[in-house]
């Protein structure tokens, strides 16, 4: 493995920061910032719920990160094209048309994470050996929930802040994304530089033909479903998730609403402090005291 005197902690806290903020991004902030720019429940309900499928499809596309190019390669590119996406939100959010223009830039960042995330997974497994990879799975969980903090705490806090102080509320998550955007930029360059290059991370398919890539994407894809009792995994997962899926997507708009209209009138910086910082905190808390229990 090349670059192997390098310490996991120099890459897994940033690796997996880097993975939870544009999660975060599509499908919380995205919801908060729509909200405050006029934009109606209905139509945040639907539009912003389509922003999840490329995660909801990944093991479609998984195949061809495996067969092209290499995870590293893959991480740090996503991560470049995730900052341009972010860029491209912000210089777009003080348009007249923002709604539709944000959302399509929306749905860039969304599959470029997404895409990222089966990278950067992939690439844990190959960069560490088996005992490193038990040893720092609880440093990949904490930094993703850090990261979760960061974006629906933080920058939503953040947000709120300059919307008072601009005066204008485009201008307010304009600064924000592009700040955003800006930190992803750094990641693209650090990751650059400082992740190693296990002699494993290799593209299985490379100057091979098309035919030969399209094949290996189908056995991938199969093998998957060759698995015991993978429909009942699937249902297990859909049907698990289906009741959260259902509420989460109206909690900000239901926060940020104003009393006489159902909501709980909470500013965004409110929002941010109460969901985003001590509503995840409290989360965190309890699915650790939950497996205690469990266990």
């Amino acid at each position: 493995m090349k670059n192997k005197n390098i310490s996991p902690w120099a890459w897994i806290p940033t690796l997996y920061f880097a993975q939870g903020l544009p999660y975060v991004a599509v499908m919380t902030i995205s919801v908060i910032m729509y909200k405050n720019l006029g934009i109606s429940n209905t139509d945040i309900a639907l539009y912003t719920s389509w922003l999840y499928l490329p995660w909801v499809i990944k093991p479609f596309w998984s195949p061809f990160v495996d067969l092209l190019k290499t995870k590293r390669w893959w991480i740090v590119s996503m991560q470049l094209l995730v900052g341009a996406g972010l860029a491209g939100i912000a210089f777009t959010i003080p348009m007249s048309n923002f709604f539709q223009t944000t959302l399509a830039i929306f749905w860039l960042v969304a599959f470029s994470s997404a895409t990222h995330d089966i990278a950067a997974d992939g690439f844990y497994m190959l960069a560490l050996n088996v005992q490193d990879q038990a040893l720092y799975v609880g440093i990949r969980s904490t930094f993703y929930r850090i990261a979760t903090i960061a974006g629906q705490g933080l920058l939503v806090m953040l947000a709120g802040g300059l919307e008072i102080w601009t005066g204008n509320i485009k201008y307010g998550w304009s600064i924000t994304f592009f700040i955003l955007a800006g930190l992803f930029l750094a990641f693209c360059l650090y990751h650059k530089c400082i992740l190693p290059k296990p002699d494993s991370d290799k593209a299985v398919v490379g100057e091979n033909s098309a035919s030969a890539i399209f094949s290996g994407f189908i056995e991938t894809f199969a093998s998957f479903f060759r698995k015991k009792q993978a429909g009942v995994a699937i249902l297990f997962m859909l049907f698990y998730r289906f009741p959260e899926a259902q509420l989460v997507k109206l909690i900000n708009p239901f926060l940020l609403d104003p009393i006489d209209k159902g909501g709980l009138g909470l500013t965004t910086a409110e929002v941010g402090l109460v969901y985003g910082t001590i509503g995840i905190i409290g989360l965190t808390l309890g699915g650790i005291i939950g497996g205690i229990c469990a266990a």
